[in-house]
């Protein structure tokens, strides 16, 4: 089968799967601009140069995911196969252009509109950029600090008997889980407001590396998330959120979306010629 070229724009944070003890969604666009969601890639797994970053072009052979009915979800046939291309950087105005090619290509605004879409079963939309016409507030809620019980002993039982059968020499380590939820509360262009969490793996990232810098002081580490997140992105930036949906969650949730990504380039400024 062919393989489809996709750009990477969302990793979202790995959660614990019994089958390959991590799983992370990705998903992205097409080169016309169409979204991808890719899933289940167990991420950590992937052979060094498979483990593709954001806004990196890769190739990849997709199936539709049949026991799935967003239209965007493919799983791959086989995520070993996995090409990794160039990336597109950032740091320039103009590589932020080449971005917004494809993101900002369908951007909603209308929230209420975007979550109709999603409860049509004819349209059925689970990943959309949105831009929020204002960032009202970043909130950060304790959750809690380890993960199931259940699910640590049955991978914990699957590592054991690898071991004993010697297939492997360094066994895999599931990632730590963030004792904290990060929200934004937004509204949208008719005022609607809403309060999403953010699932990214940036935002995790981010707190793990000022919990050390600030020697572990978890107040301190939320503080830096925060300003990053609403002091930087919210106040200096030209935010847009990629938005999902989750399969379960999908025509039961009022409002069934989350925040799976961030787009946030520097504010357009007035003059540009080329």
């Amino acid at each position: 089968m062919a393989k489809e070229r996709i750009l990477i724009t969302v990793k979202t944070y790995p959660t614990l799967s019994n089958k390959y003890d991590e799983l992370v969604c990705t998903a992205g666009f097409r080169e016309d601009g169409s979204w991808v969601r890719i899933y289940p890639i167990p991420f950590r797994k992937l052979d060094y140069e498979s483990r593709y970053a954001k806004y990196q072009w890769i190739e990849i052979d997709l199936v539709k995911n049949t026991s799935d009915p967003r239209p965007e979800s493919f799983r791959p046939y086989n995520y070993e196969t996995i090409i990794t291309h160039d990336t597109i950087p950032t740091g320039k105005d103009r590589l932020w252009i080449e971005r917004k090619k494809y993101v900002l290509k369908n951007v909603y605004t209308d929230l209420s509109k975007l979550i109709s879409e999603a409860k049509d079963k004819e349209i059925c939309t689970s990943l959309a950029t949105f831009k929020p016409a204002e960032v009202l507030d970043f909130k950060i809620e304790k959750v809690a600090r380890d993960w199931d019980a259940k699910k640590l002993a049955i991978l914990a039982a699957k590592a054991n008997q690898t071991n004993i059968f010697g297939q492997a020499e360094n066994p895999f380590e599931v990632v730590k889980k963030v004792p904290y939820k990060f929200s934004y509360k937004f509204k949208d262009e008719k005022g609607v407001t809403a309060t999403l969490m953010i699932e990214d793996w940036e935002i995790c990232q981010l707190y793990w590396n000022v919990l050390q810098r600030h020697d572990f002081d978890e107040m301190k580490a939320c503080e830096d998330v925060k300003k990053k997140y609403f002091e930087d992105f919210a106040k200096t930036k030209d935010l847009y959120l990629f938005l999902g949906t989750t399969r379960r969650f999908h025509f039961m949730a009022p409002n069934p979306f989350v925040i799976i990504g961030t787009f946030h380039p520097k504010p357009e400024t007035q003059g540009r010629l080329f």
